[in-house]
Formats: C-alpha cells, structure tokens, sequence
C-alpha cells in the first residue's frame, strides 16, 4: 500500500513538472523515456528466455 502512495506521489509531481515543460520538451523527455522502458523490456525479456532455456531460476517461485 505504501508503494502504491509513493508512486501516485511520484506521477503526480512528474505530471505537474510537465505542466511547466513547453509540450516539444515534454514530448521529447516523454520519448526518451519510452524507449528506455522498451530497451529495458527486450532486455529483461532475453534474459528471463535465456534462464528458462538453462533451466536456471533467477526468481523466488518462478
């Protein structure tokens, strides 16, 4: 519950500081920031396929 509260904290400051951004630089933090989440995401994913392919666990009951 309490890192429920502390992300909704987190969004709602990350949302007001956009409010003050002119939109190009928001689009472009907004951008960057998805790609990170993407490399992030294929990253995590090749790594989760190459443990399950070594029969390695690298999680608590995965």
């Amino acid at each position: 519950m309490i890192f429920l509260v502390a992300a909704l904290l987190v969004l709602g400051v990350l949302v007001g500081a956009a409010a003050y951004l002119p939109l190009p630089v928001t689009l472009v933090l907004g951008t960057l920031i998805l790609l990170w989440l993407a490399v992030f995401t294929v990253r995590e994913r090749g790594r989760r396929r190459a443990s399950s392919r070594t029969g390695h666990l690298t999680e608590k009951g995965a």
